[in-house]
């Protein structure tokens, strides 16, 4: 979960741009509150360069929080998508 200023900003393209450049399948959300959501899957480290950059976030973005909960992959995605 990414919390800050992160919708309206384009937040969603630059996460799956970034996932994708990572070779990473899930995707992405905007929820009611104001966060976004990235449910992504692979290799641990890969996932954490992720986070690194999904801390930078686009221009116009600031990231206030970013909340991780690590789980089992579950092997549901076949690429990275942004939900709508």
């Amino acid at each position: 979960m990414v919390s800050g200023l992160v919708q309206g900003v384009g937040y969603r393209a630059f996460a799956a741009r970034v996932a994708g450049n990572h070779r990473l399948v899930g995707g992405v959300r905007n929820l009611n509150d104001g966060r976004v959501e990235v449910d992504v899957e692979g290799e641990k480290a890969v996932i954490q360069a992720l986070v690194v950059e999904l801390k930078a976030g686009p221009p116009g973005s600031d990231v206030q929080k970013i909340e991780i909960e690590w789980s089992p992959s579950t092997n549901r995605f076949s690429s990275f998508r942004i939900w709508y």
